[in-house]
């Protein structure tokens, strides 16, 4: 899989993600559902701590890719849905602190919601990865 950024403006990517990618050579795409702060059995974790919440998101979201045999390398759409989206913004670091280290800035959508699936939820993570 070949990536391009394609940013028109530079504005994106001091916040970690590209604007959009021209996405090449692909053999296999993985839609994942939208990933949240549960446990092994589905229970929200966490609550009130939109910190925590955005961790396991990503912990799960991680477990998610890697059980189709790619990485959070290979993911190259991210859909962000926030109870709060000023929380979300502060604890966005998390993110750069996952995909920075992988030279990958996948085009984001940040979306502000009334509520997720289970009230306790404050975010979730749907993505798209390919290889």
């Amino acid at each position: 899989m070949h990536r391009t950024p394609v940013n028109p403006w530079p504005w994106s990517l001091p916040l970690g993600y590209n604007q959009a990618e021209i996405v090449a050579g692909i053999s296999r795409q993985l839609i994942c559902a939208g990933q949240t702060a549960v446990d092994a059995s589905g229970a929200p974790q966490h609550p009130a701590d939109m910190r925590g919440q955005l961790g396991l998101a990503l912990d799960n979201l991680q477990a998610v890719v890697e059980a189709a045999g790619m990485s959070l390398s290979n993911i190259v759409r991210l859909n962000v849905y926030a109870t709060d989206v000023e929380a979300a913004m502060q604890n966005f670091d998390l993110l750069g602190l996952r995909f920075g280290p992988l030279g990958v800035a996948p085009p984001m959508t940040l979306l502000g919601v009334t509520r997720l699936a289970l009230p306790p939820l404050l975010i979730e993570l749907e993505a798209t990865a390919a290889d």
